[in-house]
């Protein structure tokens, strides 16, 4: 069973920058590369959110939320991926949660909290 475990999350100033990571386990290294890897986020009363995805091949697409701000990267000998947010506004506030997509399958973080103070 894979597991995904974020850190990285916290409270940080308006304009300011945090970096997410999110770890695989459960998973060879083989099987990891494979995955395509997401990060959401969701905050009270609204849908979950996505962000930004990195496929197997290394292709990186971004929602327009974050363009030019975020950027996701993938350390497959680690089996690890990491988001950099960068010029952080207060509505980036929210729960954020990684995913990993192979096949049909989806596995989910437990997430981790992100505050943008104004």
């Amino acid at each position: 069973q894979v597991q995904l475990v974020e850190s990285g999350g916290g409270l940080v100033q308006a304009g300011g920058s945090l970096r997410l990571s999110c770890a695989a386990s459960g998973t060879s290294g083989s099987i990891f590369r494979l995955m395509s890897m997401g990060w959401f986020r969701q905050t009270p009363g609204k849908q979950r959110e996505l962000l930004a995805r990195i496929t197997g091949s290394l292709t990186t697409s971004y929602a327009d939320s974050v363009k030019g701000r975020f950027t996701l990267s993938r350390d497959n000998a680690k089996n690890t991926v990491y988001l950099q947010m960068s010029s952080l506004k207060p509505e980036d506030t929210a729960v954020y949660y990684c995913n990993a997509h192979i096949l049909h399958d989806d596995y989910w973080g437990q997430g981790t909290q992100v505050t943008v103070s104004s």
